[in-house]
């Protein structure tokens, strides 16, 4: 007579990670969060390195907003002799203004590029 003998047809290998094979896996998925974190510190302190120094305390001028003024009319008034887009930028980009609005009694400050005090 005849045995048959019946087997497991599934397979019987199974991946296993022993501690370092844990250790690898785990250093290679952290690399990219590595590798941003170390860009972002390398890239983040140009401003505070840069040497280059800050505005002057007396390089501009104030102007007091009056009723019915506007940057560009103050622009007209304080800096006859230059183009007024490039006052109003100026007074906008110094006195960091999202928009053109400015309300009665609000303190301006001028560049001293644009004054008439510098002869232009």
């Amino acid at each position: 007579m005849s045995t048959i003998t019946i087997t497991d047809i599934r397979p019987t290998t199974r991946l296993r990670l022993t501690v370092r094979g844990r250790r690898v896996l785990a250093a290679i998925a952290a690399m990219p969060a590595v590798v941003a974190l170390a860009i972002a510190i390398v890239s983040s302190g140009g401003a505070l390195a840069s040497g280059e120094l800050g505005a002057p305390a007396d390089s501009f001028e104030t102007v007091t907003v009056l009723p019915g003024d506007s940057l560009w009319s103050i622009a007209e008034a304080v800096a006859p002799a230059h183009d007024p887009r490039d006052v109003v930028d100026g007074i906008m980009t110094l006195n960091a203004l999202s928009s053109p609005v400015l309300d009665a009694g609000q303190s301006l400050a001028i560049p001293a590029e644009f004054t008439v005090a510098n002869g232009q």
